[in-house]
């Protein structure tokens, strides 16, 4: 990395560090979060996904499974989750989960529409339903379909006090050209796409990008659906990884993720309440400058 781009790109990641504040009066000490630029509003680094892992139907002990994770999230200092009328079951589960735990107010609940234009506003209605939330914190077009009409629709929501906050997705690299043309076309408060130590093409647009027109960034697919921490499971942490606070590969790819300055939450989905912890545990402690970074990603690359 030129000397010059390094030195910017260490001042830029001073200046996140600066602007991380306590999560909650509710987190354990040292849960770090960040500003939404269109609000001000604070959010923890670390949210919760759904995809996959709260499809789990009607079942019963399942559906306790997820509540618990549920519960060490929240206990933990977390807010934000993420799910969409595409993952099957999952807003219901989380309704259940939401529920059982008592509506806590700490939820900030984003979801996504995922239709026709015209039929957007009965499908957020029934997701509504399924989570029981008077309203959504977040909705988000998933990935881009009929797009237009859908922002239309969300910015006339957000201007009569039915959503808070409006975005847009995509996932797995997929119509970044896309994607950046409407950032800068649009007033979005948020975007989601995939970002990790491996998938980095939005370090190059997206991402200054976000942070240059004032838009919060949710990261997806943080471990690439598993395939990511299970390909480096036989692999020993380097024995840096210790000065950033890092004991396993899920942390250390958070903490790749989160260190970003444009990055506002990244969202892991499990169904296990341990890897939740581990992963709130990813936004404790010190996070990696410019140097650890590109040590991070160089380390990754040879193994």
């Amino acid at each position: 990395m030129p000397i010059g781009r390094r030195r910017v790109l260490e001042g830029l990641l001073a200046i996140a560090a600066a602007a991380f504040v306590p999560a909650s009066t509710h987190a354990q000490a040292g849960l770090l979060a960040r500003r939404i630029p269109s609000s001000g509003e604070t959010m923890p680094v670390v949210g919760l996904g759904s995809w996959i892992t709260f499809n789990v139907g009607d079942d019963t002990a399942l559906m306790d499974e997820c509540a618990n994770v549920m519960a060490a999230f929240f206990a933990a200092g977390g807010r934000m989750i993420d799910s969409s009328p595409m993952y099957g079951s999952s807003q219901s589960v989380i309704g259940y989960g939401l529920a059982k735990l008592g509506n806590l107010e700490s939820l900030f609940s984003a979801d996504k529409v995922w239709t026709s234009g015209q039929d957007g506003p009965r499908q957020l209605e029934r997701s509504r339903q399924f989570w029981g939330v008077p309203r959504f914190d977040l909705v988000q077009v998933h990935n881009l379909i009929d797009w237009q009409q859908h922002l239309e629709t969300l910015t006339g929501m957000k201007a009569a006090g039915k959503v808070r906050y409006v975005g847009v997705t995509t996932s797995e690299g997929r119509r970044h050209d896309l994607l950046e043309e409407i950032m800068r076309m649009q007033p979005l408060d948020f975007v989601q796409f995939t970002y990790n130590v491996v998938d980095r093409e939005a370090e190059q647009r997206l991402l200054p990008l976000a942070e240059d027109r004032g838009i919060a960034v949710i990261v997806n697919r943080p471990f690439q659906q598993g395939a990511l921490t299970r390909r480096l499971r036989g692999e020993n942490l380097p024995p840096w990884a210790k000065e950033i606070g890092v004991t396993t590969w899920a942390q250390f790819i958070l903490k790749y993720i989160i260190s970003h300055p444009a990055v506002t939450v990244a969202i892991p989905a499990t169904t296990s309440v341990d890897h939740v912890r581990e992963n709130m545990d990813a936004a404790r402690a010190i996070l990696p400058d410019a140097r650890m970074r590109a040590r991070m990603v160089s380390y990754v690359q040879a193994l």
